[in-house]
């Protein structure tokens, strides 16, 4: 009689010790990636996102565009309902912006309380449309503290990047965020860009879907 185990049995085991292995390499490969407080991507991501789709956009001539979201007066927030709170409302805001974007769309916590997303194939137009509508929901989620509802606002700097550009992935995180700066400094609540050197905040919404609806494409 032979001392070996019958060889299905042993194969059985190689399998399951296997398909342990690679369940540990994905989950291992998903945190190096992952926010853990947020469940979107990470600022590593980010990065390696953006070079991807910049040598996809020289290769295709297309174009793509980012979203630099920041809250308003978060630290007052922080201040008066505590951190746990702000935490919640950090939460609240990456199960937003992931069920309202497209599974192509890649959400990210860029630090703190600010969020990059990055939108392959968009145009400025559609992008500063996906702004708007992110920002009115987030105003709008429902927010509560003990009794009381908390409303919290998000201002926001929108960039292109097209073929004929020649920029490094900190380059265009750098052109969107002075673009968000300038919301902050217009006002805050608001989203603005290259091509608009206003804000979309103190509109009505028939002079706002007049803005956005007859945008046009101008060089930065």
């Amino acid at each position: 009689m032979s001392d070996v185990s019958p060889t299905g049995c042993e194969d059985c085991k190689h399998e399951e010790e296997l398909a342990l292995l690679r369940l540990r390499v994905t989950e291992l490969s998903t945190s190096m990636i992952t926010d853990e407080l947020t469940g979107l991507f990470n600022y590593r991501h980010l990065i390696q996102t953006l070079g991807l789709e910049i040598e996809r956009v020289h290769r295709s001539g297309e174009e793509f565009s980012i979203l630099m979201i920041d809250f308003d007066n978060f630290k007052h927030v922080n201040d008066i309902y505590g951190h746990e709170f702000g935490n919640q409302v950090l939460r609240a805001a990456g199960t937003f912006y992931l069920k309202s974007i497209r599974k192509l769309d890649v959400p990210c916590r860029f630090g703190g309380e600010e969020f990059v997303i990055v939108l392959p194939g968009t145009d400025l137009r559609e992008a500063v449309q996906l702004a708007e509508r992110l920002r009115q929901g987030v105003e709008a989620l429902p927010l509560q503290f003990e009794q009381h509802k908390v409303t919290v606002t998000v201002s926001t700097g929108v960039e292109v990047f097209r073929a004929r550009d020649q920029l490094t992935a900190d380059q265009l995180i750098n052109r969107a965020d002075r673009h968000l700066l300038r919301a902050k400094q217009t006002g805050k609540n608001t989203v603005c860009f290259a091509e608009f050197s206003g804000s979309t905040k103190g509109m009505s919404i028939d002079e706002r879907e007049a803005l956005l609806d007859g945008f046009s494409h101008q060089d930065s």
